[in-house]
């Protein structure tokens, strides 16, 4: 029998993948955009604390106007013009101004004057040095600290005691001087390089000096800041800036890249929890195949995410800092063509709740619903941390081994690739049938000991290119944890309310979960180590692993009683396998409900 295309479902799929294509290229790369614009960890867990609790009111407020004014598709629209806007416009955000490159002067034994630089990068940046600036020479201002003895040998064998007060130099604890450089003279021995000066090219207080120090003299080395007025140079030279939190919030930079960042989520929010609602409505009684509309998304971000690495790591070649410009080109790019893609859905409400709020309320009612909301908490901690921190730490391996000519961005790019095609397409693929299978209970302790496994192996990378392995395991995290989120949610959610579930369930993941594992992670990377924060984490997945197991046992073991204590509820379905896990006590407006408002269903 020949397969026959939905054609109602293929704007969903596009759509899916369009979206993810769109914010694959932007999402996984901002905390280290963020780092590379200066801010530390600690300020990047806090904006990632305070961004889902953004998404977190703003989902159940556009769910709530969707479900009761039925405007799904205009704010559905509206939701993916602004993280396209949003998006771009971060590529315009200046980062913070970088300090004075920190060199160390050198002056022995009659041996040139030399500044020395040292830095992981420092064969990367010598050779960019000398490819951009040729045989310039450069005058350079050295402002270096200063001891008393330093001044007796400046005084002496550079100034020749030309100068009335150098006496009283003696006091003063930093020492201005001139100095003409020539780039195409730097030396590097591996680690560090060596600014070579020569001897009759020095300056001091505008008068021209020998820079000389005699054999029998003794020899000192002062650190200092080297000022040439060279852009380029500071660039290259210069430490990343790293702004704590009580400074950033002092400046205007930081809160216009915040602020793009909060219209972004917002965006995302909304298309994220609608688009949901539309998809569960378009498919009606056939949830079980929401993950076979999901997989288009992982296959869209997948592909762009990895294009993207690849593309950051060719337009940065030679660079200390990532070039990330075609991501948010691609970005605004793609949102556009996913806005065209869904102004063809055509999704219209087939049921309407007179209370969406009260109807809603009536979850948290059952027991076994609480616990699945407690369940999206623990998952949006764990998710949190691989969401914000992993390329950081990632980076931070990377560094022993390639320098600035890395291909941290194209291994990123990989990780993400091996995410989606490796993990997420699988399961989402084979998400209705593991339902089925195991039940939706089950399928909630699966995901919580991969989070475990996941997590401790990180703790033990050495090589950063090792982690692709283990990446498939975002199959079971990510792919089988949104199917069973998502299918829970739509199956208990009284009708007329699909939107405000979805809201309701998206928000309690990102706005309580990922916001506290952000700030916990940010927190610990900055007072442990992050590896030892890996280690915290996955000890963590495996303890709520026990626990929930425990109480599911438990739930099961005293099913006959309702966690009102009104009476028994038994499943008709779970009695006849007794295999299967049994969820009942789901709170739903239907036809067929007993007299509490529980109906009695089998989610297995």
């Amino acid at each position: 029998m020949k397969a026959t295309i939905d054609k109602e479902l293929l704007p969903m799929k596009a759509h899916y993948f369009l979206f993810n294509a769109g914010t694959a290229p932007v999402v996984p790369f901002m905390p280290t955009l963020a780092g590379q614009l200066g801010y530390s960890p600690a300020v990047v867990g806090t904006m990632y604390t305070i961004l889902p609790i953004i998404g977190m009111l703003a989902k159940p407020l556009f769910g709530y106007i969707a479900d009761r004014y039925h405007r799904h598709r205009p704010l559905f629209l509206g939701g993916q013009v602004l993280t396209g806007i949003a998006f771009f416009l971060i590529m315009f955000v200046p980062g913070m101004e970088k300090p004075l490159p920190k060199v160390e002067f050198h002056c022995h034994q009659g041996v040139s004057d030399i500044p020395r630089f040292c830095s992981e990068y420092g064969e990367c940046v010598e050779r960019n040095l000398e490819r951009y600036y040729g045989n310039r020479t450069l005058e350079c201002e050295l402002n270096c600290e200063a001891q008393p003895f330093m001044w007796d040998i400046v005084c002496e064998d550079w100034l020749k005691n030309n100068t009335e007060n150098c006496a009283a130099n003696r006091t003063n604890t930093q020492m201005e001087f001139g100095a003409s450089i020539t780039m195409q003279k730097i030396e590097n021995d591996g680690s560090c390089m060596f600014f070579m000066i020569p001897h009759d090219q020095g300056q001091i207080a505008g008068q021209n000096v020998t820079l000389y120090c005699p054999k029998e003299k003794e020899y000192f080395k002062s650190n200092c800041t080297m000022d040439c007025r060279e852009d380029y140079l500071k660039e290259q030279l210069a430490e990343s800036a790293v702004i704590n939190t009580s400074s950033a919030v002092t400046m205007p930079q930081f809160w216009l890249f915040f602020g793009l960042l909060i219209f972004s989520w917002i965006g995302m929010a909304v298309v994220v929890s609608i688009g949901d609602a539309i998809c569960f409505g378009i498919l009606g009684d056939r949830h079980h195949l929401y993950g076979k509309q999901r997989l288009c998304g992982s296959l869209g971000w997948g592909v762009f995410a990895l294009l993207a690495g690849l593309l950051v790591d060719h337009m940065s070649l030679g660079e200390v800092n990532k070039n990330y410009t075609a991501v948010f080109w691609m970005a605004l790019l793609i949102m556009g063509f996913d806005v065209f893609a869904s102004s063809k859905l055509r999704h219209t409400p087939t049921h309407l709740s007179s209370n969406i709020l009260k109807d809603v309320g009536q979850m948290f009612l059952s027991v076994r619903c609480v616990i699945f909301f407690l369940w999206c908490v623990a998952i949006g901690l764990g998710t949190a941390l691989i969401w914000n921190f992993l390329f950081i730490y990632l980076e931070e391996l990377d560094k022993a081994f390639e320098g600035c000519d890395s291909s941290i961005k194209t291994l990123e790019g990989l990780v993400m690739g091996i995410q989606c095609f490796g993990g997420e397409l699988p399961f989402f693929f084979l998400s209705g049938w593991i339902l089925k299978k195991i039940g939706h209970v089950n399928a909630m302790s699966v995901v919580l000991f991969g989070f475990g496994v996941r997590f401790i192996l990180y703790s033990m990378l050495q090589n950063p290119w090792y982690i692709l392995p283990i990446e498939l395991m975002n199959g079971v995290t990510f792919g089988l944890f949104y199917a069973t989120m998502a299918s829970y949610a739509s199956i208990v959610a009284p009708p007329g309310t699909d939107a405000t579930m979805q809201s309701l369930v998206g928000a309690i993941f990102e706005g309580v979960g990922v916001s506290m594992g952000s700030l916990i992670a940010g927190q610990l990377f900055e007072s442990v180590t992050a590896r030892t924060t890996f280690e915290i984490f996955g000890i963590g997945a495996f303890i709520v692993f026990v626990i929930h197991v425990c109480i599911q046992l438990y739930l099961q073991r005293n099913s006959n009683i309702d966690e009102n204590g009104k009476g028994t509820v038994a499943s008709a379905s779970a009695t006849a396998s007794p295999s299967a896990p049994l969820e009942t006590d789901i709170p739903k407006n239907t036809d067929h409900k007993d007299g509490d408002g529980f109906r009695e269903v089998d989610l297995s």
